[in-house]
C-alpha cells in the first residue's frame, strides 16, 4: 500500500512491459491496441458470436455465402452416397450430372423451397432430408438473428482530425484536436478523457508516465456539429516548456477516450484514438469549417475540412521555447474562409 505522501501508481492497464520504451504506439488511430493475447486454448479464445458481430460487413456477407454454398455442397455428397436412385424426378442429365442434381435438391431442402421437381427416394435419402431440414431451420434462424443484431448494435463513428495542433490560446497556447460525429444520428452527453503518455527518468531508470490533461471543457451536452477539445498549456501542464523534438524523444502519445449516449438506441457508445508527437503540429490552428448561413439562417459545417489547419505563430511567452514558434508543418494548409463564410 502506498503511503499518503506517495502518488498512486499510474498505469492505464498496459502494464510495465508495454509501458516501457518501445517504438510502436500504444493506441492506433482507429482505437485498436498494439498488444495481443496469445497462448489461450482455442475453446477459451473462440467467440463466434463476438466475431460475427464485429467483423466488417463485406466479410460477414461473404461468410454467409460461403457457409450456404459449403453446407449444400456437403449434403450433395451425402445424397450421392445414398445411391444413383436416391433422388427422383427431374433427370440428372438435364441438371448437368448427378452431383448438380444432388446439389440443387439440397438447396431446395435447405431453404424449404419444395418445387416438386425433385424428391427423395428410399430410407437413406429421407433420413438425410430430415437432418438437412433441421440444419437449415437452425442455420437460417441463427443467421437472421446475427444479421438483426448487427443492424441493432449501436456503434459510434467519431471522426478525428488528422493532426493535433499547438495553437495560440488566450494569450498563451493550448493543445487541440477536433472531432465530429460521422453518423446521421445524434450523440448526447459526450465526455472526453485525454491523457499524455511519455517516457521520463534518468538513463537506466526510465519509465512511462501518464498524466490526465485538464481540458477547457471535458463534456458537452449536445454534439450536433463539431467539437474542438482544448487543453490549455500552463505551468501545471506536462506540455509546458517542451519542444516537438523533446516530445518525440520521450515517445509522447496523447491517448483519447470518448463516451456518449446514442440518442436513437439510448445506449452508451465509445471511441478511442491517439496522437503521437509527430502527429502534433506546433504553431497552427484549425481552419474554419462553417459554411455560409443559408437564407433561413441554418448553420452547417463541412466535415471534409475537419483536419484543415492554417499557420498561427506562437509568441514564446506561454512557456514554450521561442524556437517552437516557427511553422514546422510542410503538408497541405487550408485557406482561411472569407468573413462571410464564418459563423
Amino acid at each position: 500500500m502506498p503511503t499518503p505522501l506517495e502518488p498512486p501508481p499510474q498505469d492505464l492497464g498496459f502494464g510495465s512491459v508495454v509501458g516501457a520504451e518501445h517504438e510502436r504506439r500504444l493506441l492506433n488511430r482507429d482505437g485498436s491496441f498494439n498488444v495481443q493475447r496469445r497462448g489461450l486454448p482455442a475453446w477459451t479464445s473462440l467467440s463466434a458470436y463476438h466475431a460475427l458481430l464485429t467483423m466488417t460487413w463485406p466479410r460477414f456477407l461473404a461468410l454467409l455465402v460461403v457457409a450456404h454454398l459449403g453446407a449444400n455442397a456437403l449434403f450433395a455428397f451425402g445424397y450421392m452416397a445414398c445411391g444413383p436412385g436416391a433422388l427422383g424426378g427431374q433427370s440428372a442429365a438435364s441438371l448437368g450430372g448427378r452431383y448438380w442434381q444432388a446439389f440443387f435438391f439440397s438447396v431446395h431442402t435447405f431453404a424449404t423451397i419444395g418445387y416438386g421437381s425433385l424428391a427423395p427416394v428410399g430410407v437413406a435419402a429421407n433420413l438425410l432430408v430430415t437432418a438437412e431440414s433441421l440444419v437449415g431451420l437452425l442455420g437460417f434462424a441463427l443467421a437472421t438473428g446475427v444479421l438483426f443484431a448487427r443492424f441493432a448494435r449501436p456503434v459510434g463513428l467519431i471522426l478525428f482530425s488528422a493532426r493535433a495542433v499547438i495553437a495560440p490560446y488566450r494569450g498563451g497556447s493550448a493543445f487541440m484536436f477536433r472531432i465530429a460525429n460521422g453518423r446521421s444520428n445524434q450523440l448526447i452527453g459526450l465526455q472526453a478523457t485525454v491523457l499524455l503518455s511519455r517516457i521520463e527518468g534518468p538513463p537506466g531508470a526510465r519509465s512511462r508516465k501518464y498524466t490526465q490533461l485538464a481540458l477547457e471543457r471535458s463534456s458537452v451536452v449536445f454534439f450536433p456539429l463539431s467539437w474542438t477539445i482544448v487543453h490549455p498549456i500552463d505551468a501545471e501542464s506536462p506540455f509546458f516548456g517542451l519542444t516537438v523534438e523533446e516530445l518525440r524523444a520521450r515517445e509522447a502519445e496523447v491517448l483519447i477516450f470518448l463516451t456518449g449516449t446514442d440518442e436513437t438506441f439510448a445506449q452508451t457508445v465509445h471511441a478511442r484514438s491517439s496522437y503521437r508527437a509527430e502527429e502534433i503540429t506546433f504553431g497552427a490552428r484549425f481552419a474554419n469549417i462553417y459554411n455560409p448561413r443559408t437564407r433561413d439562417g441554418t448553420v452547417s459545417i463541412d466535415v471534409s475540412r475537419l483536419g484543415d489547419i492554417v499557420p498561427a505563430a506562437l509568441d514564446g511567452t506561454d512557456g514554450l521555447p521561442m524556437e517552437t514558434a516557427t511553422w514546422r508543418h510542410t503538408g497541405h494548409f487550408a485557406e482561411a474562409l472569407p468573413p462571410e463564410g464564418r459563423s
